[in-house]
């Protein structure tokens, strides 16, 4: 684990292992960095530089009341990819991270970017509108918000179900990844995760999407039950220009997890196209 300090003082919390062309993982909510520990393993062991961080208020970061909104959180990314000098790097964000390194894109641009990955990652919008009636009603937001803010620790647990398929009736429960979310959830503040829903639920990402000019692949489990995919992956692909969409057939949002040997083959042969 290695620390920076962004400019407003916040310590950003990383792993940072191997040698080669960089792969930067982002996470999801409520997550950290360790969430991507079967890629990290995996890619290092394949010759690459891998990089994850744990979100300002998540994980082993710094734990600050004010910040907690995507516009900071592309900017910590962008002087964290700066200070690690990472070129030609492979951006990978599940989730809220995929929301992340959409708006690093367009804050900053994509010039140390090569390729990218967004798996069950929320853009363009996760929230129904009229122009957006594929979104999820605000109403479960603020359900999310209510949870987090008055029954946190058992919120976790319980939202561990759908984010790993485990609640579908022919599922077989994998108690270790259940743990390990609530254990990485319960690490971040509640501040932090509480500011978090907005941020993946209410930020409009369609112009961040719109300024990748990278190739790009788009992968999205049609059992998606935290991102639903007619709402996200379905919508990225056709925004971003020459995507190329992977749908998984009955898998979860967790995806990265559950089906980690399968996830992790196909990133590897989008990397080495």
């Amino acid at each position: 684990m290695s620390i920076f300090q962004v400019t407003d003082g916040t310590a950003i919390s990383y792993t940072d292992w191997g040698t080669g062309q960089p792969i930067l993982f982002s996470h999801g909510w409520p997550l950290a960095g360790d969430a991507w520990a079967p890629q990290m393993l995996f890619f290092a062991s394949q010759g690459y530089r891998v990089i994850a961080h744990d979100r300002r208020g998540h994980g082993k970061s710094g734990q600050p009341w004010a910040g907690n909104n995507m516009d900071q959180y592309a900017d910590d990314l962008a002087e964290l990819i700066e200070a690690l000098d990472l070129k030609d790097m492979i951006m990978v964000g599940h989730s809220t991270g995929g929301g992340e390194i959409a708006h690093y894109v367009g804050r900053h641009g994509t010039a140390r970017v090569d390729k990218m990955v967004l798996v069950g990652a929320v853009p363009p919008l996760m929230l129904k509108t009229e122009a957006n009636p594929e979104g999820t009603p605000i109403e479960a937001f603020d359900g999310l918000r209510k949870g987090t803010a008055t029954n946190r620790s058992q919120f976790f647990k319980d939202l561990s179900m759908p984010f790993y398929g485990f609640n579908k009736e022919d599922a077989k429960v994998n108690q270790g990844l259940r743990d390990t979310f609530w254990r990485l959830g319960m690490q971040g503040s509640i501040k932090a995760e509480y500011d978090c829903i907005r941020e993946f639920s209410e930020v409009d990402y369609t112009e961040d999407l719109k300024k990748i000019d990278k190739p790009t692949l788009v992968v999205h489990g049609d059992a998606d039950q935290i991102v639903p995919i007619a709402a996200a992956g379905l919508k990225t692909a056709k925004i971003v220009k020459g995507a190329e969409l992977k749908i998984y057939p009955g898998a979860p949002h967790g995806l990265a997890e559950t089906e980690a040997e399968k996830f992790n083959a196909d990133v590897l042969a989008f990397i080495r196209a």
